[in-house]
């Protein structure tokens, strides 16, 4: 069974063929399977820890491409849902001149958005070691019950639970709102993984430690936050510890799936160090540091590659990588 359970949206990344171009100037798109939870899903797997995608996709030529998608990479997609009636979403992608990813998305209502309580695979999520989410599938019923309905499931079950906040303000009805689902999930979450514009967005503040002392804080349960800083690096507190660990300089090609790419080497990571969530309270200045150059080096691979799910690296790019560092 799977260790880690990606719970979220799959869809489809219409990426512009040329870069630094608006979306409305670009001359065509090529489709690349994609969505941050299923990105991360297949991150886990190429690093070697065994995963499972938990979503809905359409019954169509899309759909069924993310499925396959996902079990040629090594995911366990038992758990997906396919509707007939919703089209799998789509979000159109330019690529600004520095690579950084512009986004429209395509879902009303996608089948993403129409997963249920009913949907969710609870034989898979109790047996999992980490059940990870997003916050896109928080914006939207019956896709929100059933979330909350699989972080009970998680909690009761002793999963550590990950949380990453994306920030899509072009999916919510107003910003207020978009602010208040983001914070749901930190109620529930063990460990967030945040950007400087997410860590803003959320407590006000762009310092990293202000931030996270401030998220540690406003919330008990969490036992590590995590903040990339891009090709800085990462900042990263427990109640405990904090530290930075500097960027992995590379020729960047894009940063689509970088975010992902990162958050599947912490979670590997996570379950090769810690057991639970005292095991996360308790590691050490050195397995924190570790951690997170491992994690860095994963993401800074990612963006030396075109596309995000292709260009996510196997555990022995990432060694190769480190022994270079």
């Amino acid at each position: 069974m799977a260790e880690v359970v990606c719970l979220g949206e799959a869809l489809i990344d219409m990426v512009a063929q040329q870069k630094g171009v608006t979306i409305a100037e670009a001359k065509g798109f090529s489709p690349a399977p994609g969505g941050a939870p299923a990105n991360v899903a297949v991150g886990v797997a190429k690093l070697g820890v065994r995963s499972a995608f938990l979503g809905k996709v359409g019954a169509d030529p899309f759909g069924y491409l993310l499925r396959d998608t996902l079990y040629q990479y090594g995911v366990d997609v038992g758990g997906m849902r396919f509707d007939e009636k919703a089209r799998t979403a789509l979000a159109f992608v330019s690529l600004t001149q520095d690579g950084v990813p512009d986004f429209i998305f395509y879902r009303n209502p996608s089948a993403d958005m129409l997963y249920e309580p009913g949907d969710v695979d609870t034989h898979r999520l109790r047996r999992a070691k980490i059940f990870h989410f997003g916050s896109i599938s928080l914006l939207d019923e019956p896709v929100r019950s059933a979330t909350l309905f699989a972080l009970q499931i998680a909690r009761e079950s002793g999963c550590l639970v990950s949380y990453d906040p994306n920030m899509r303000p072009a999916l919510w009805r107003s910003e207020e709102e978009g602010k208040q689902q983001m914070e749901v999930g930190l109620r529930f979450a063990d460990v967030v993984k945040l950007n400087e514009i997410e860590l803003q967005f959320l407590t006000g503040v762009r310092s990293p430690e202000v931030g996270a002392a401030h998220l540690l804080s406003l919330y008990p349960q969490l036992v590590l936050v995590v903040v990339t800083l891009g090709e800085k690096g990462c900042y990263y507190a427990t109640p405990a510890r904090s530290g930075a660990v500097s960027g992995i300089p590379v020729e960047v090609v894009e940063t689509v799936g970088c975010g992902d790419a990162f958050v599947a080497a912490m979670l590997v990571q996570l379950r090769k160090r810690a057991k639970g969530r005292e095991g996360v309270r308790n590691l050490s200045d050195s397995d924190l540091q570790r951690m997170f150059l491992y994690a860095n080096a994963a993401g800074a691979i990612t963006a030396t590659r075109a596309g995000a799910i292709p260009a996510l690296p196997t555990d022995a790019e990432v060694a190769e990588m480190l022994q270079r560092v």
